[in-house]
Formats: C-alpha cells, sequence, structure tokens
C-alpha cells in the first residue's frame, strides 16, 4: 500500500502544475471582472497559480511519506499562515477565497481518480487517500482561515488606535497656547489615550496653557469627570494650566447632580473668554 501511495503522491507532485493550472481555470471562467481589475489581476496572476502548485504538492509530498503526518500538518499550517496574510494583503474577502477549497478537492480527487481507475487500485487505497487528503484539506482551511482572521482584527486594532488618536487633537492656536476640543463619547480606551496624547503633544507644542473645550462631549457622568481632572492635575505639573470650556447647561446639571467640584479648575463659557483670560494672565 504504501509504494501505491508513494506512486499517487509522485504523479501529483510531477503534475502539481497542471493540476494548479487546471484548478485556476475553473475557479475564474465564471468571475467576471472589469477591465482595471483584470489589468490588476494579471499582474499577480502567475504568483497566485504559484501558490496553487504549491499547495496542490502538499498532498503529494503527504502521500509520498505518508507515516509522517505530523510533518504534513506542519507543511500545512505554514502555507496557511502565509497564504493567508497574502490574501489579506490583496483585499480578497474571506468568504470569496474560501471558495477556492471545493476547486481544490475536485481537482486533486479528479487526478487521483484518474490514477486509481488507471492502475486499478483496490478500495482500500481509496479509503486511505481519503483518511489523509480530506483531513489534511479541513486543517489548510482552518489555518487559513485562522490566519486571515487575526490580520483582520490587527488591521481593525490598527485603524481604531488610529482614529482614536486623531479623537485626541491638540491644535496650536498661538505660541504658548493651545486648545483640545473633544467630540462624542468618553469610554476607558479613550479615556486613557486623552491622557497619554495631551500630554505628549503639549510638552511637544511647549504648551503653558491649554483651553479644553467640551462643548461637543455628549455624557459627562462621573467617569469622564475623573479622567478630566487627572488630565488636568497631570497637566499643572508640567506646567501647563488648562481652561475648561463648553459646558452645556444638560451637562452642567449633571455635573451638579453628581456633585462634582469644580472650584480649584478655571472654567469659561467659550473660546473667546478663555483667551481673554490667558491674556490677562500673560500681561500680569
Amino acid at each position: 500500500m504504501k509504494n501505491e501511495l508513494q506512486y499517487l503522491g509522485e504523479t501529483i507532485l510531477k503534475n502539481k502544475g497542471f493540476i494548479a493550472q487546471e484548478i485556476h481555470e475553473k475557479r475564474f471562467a465564471e468571475v467576471s471582472m472589469t477591465s482595471s481589475e483584470q489589468k490588476a489581476f494579471q499582474q499577480i496572476e502567475q504568483q497566485i497559480i504559484k501558490i496553487r502548485a504549491d499547495f496542490v504538492a502538499l498532498f503529494g509530498e503527504a502521500l509520498v511519506d505518508s507515516s509522517d503526518i505530523h510533518k504534513a500538518n506542519d507543511k500545512v499550517r505554514i502555507w496557511g499562515e502565509k497564504t493567508g496574510q497574502y490574501i489579506f494583503g490583496l483585499g480578497v474577502p474571506l468568504d470569496e477565497a474560501l471558495k477556492d477549497t471545493s476547486y481544490y478537492r475536485s481537482g486533486i480527487w479528479q487526478h487521483l481518480k484518474e490514477e486509481v481507475m488507471k492502475n486499478n487500485l483496490s478500495a482500500r487505497i481509496v479509503f486511505e487517500l481519503i483518511s489523509i487528503i480530506d483531513p489534511l484539506m479541513d486543517k489548510a482551511v482552518h489555518d487559513f482561515s485562522l490566519t486571515y482572521v487575526k490580520e483582520f482584527q490587527r488591521s481593525l486594532e490598527s485603524a481604531k488606535t488610529s482614529f482614536l488618536e486623531l479623537s485626541v487633537p491638540v491644535v496650536p492656536l498661538v505660541p504658548g497656547v493651545g486648545v483640545l476640543p473633544l467630540i462624542g463619547n468618553m469610554d476607558t480606551e479613550r479615556a486613557h489615550l486623552l491622557m497619554e496624547e495631551t500630554l505628549k503633544q503639549a510638552g511637544k507644542l511647549e504648551l503653558t496653557h491649554l483651553v479644553l473645550d467640551i462643548s461637543g462631549v455628549l455624557i459627562v457622568d462621573t467617569m469622564v469627570a475623573d479622567q478630566l481632572f487627572k488630565v488636568i492635575g497631570a497637566l499643572s505639573l508640567i506646567g501647563v494650566k488648562t481652561i475648561i470650556t463648553g459646558i452645556r447647561p444638560e451637562v452642567a446639571q449633571t455635573i451638579v447632580t453628581l456633585g462634582l467640584d469644580l472650584n480649584h479648575i478655571t472654567v469659561k463659557a467659550n473660546l473667546h473668554q478663555a483667551f481673554k483670560e490667558i491674556q490677562l494672565i500673560k500681561n500680569l
């Protein structure tokens, strides 16, 4: 049986290019592309075919060395991780990429079927092929999908971080003076970034005064107020005086209800009043 499996594996390795090309042509026979998409695809088509051929070869190698299934699993895992990263980088949706699975199954099995029939191999060999080919195919799908999802999550986290950084914009107005307009809701993650980015930008811009405008903050609760107080306290430690502006009536009511003490914090109704306060302080 081992010699027969080796023979079948060797025929797959020998014909991997042909099998890969056949799978590739069937896969894209019904895919509709615009002229620009076709042009872009032609630039990577040979690389895609090579990836297919390398994948087909993994099954040939598994049959040639059927006694070491762990080695075959490791090779499939490496292929899945590498290809998952590559396909994600191309921007191909996961569900679209996974459509290849059925083409690989049918392509490889069609070749094996022809060889089994041509050489009149036993049903036992067929069952042995099933026990090797199908689990490897399933593992390849799992490893590919897992890597693709991890890359997707990493991309989301990167985009979220970039968005959060943009949501803490310290804008320099005149030398030593900046304004930080806060807009939207404040969650724990954004609050943490608020402290980090504000201190960083205040030092970078050599600020002496920062106007913290919260007219765009929808909700001010205990957590938000506590974080704002911490930011103001940290800024004071590096020599930056903070003025809060834009407290809307409903927010003011919430602050009073929560019993928050703003006596030690400079509060002005708007930016204009804050700038007048800064000019007054600087003229003293």
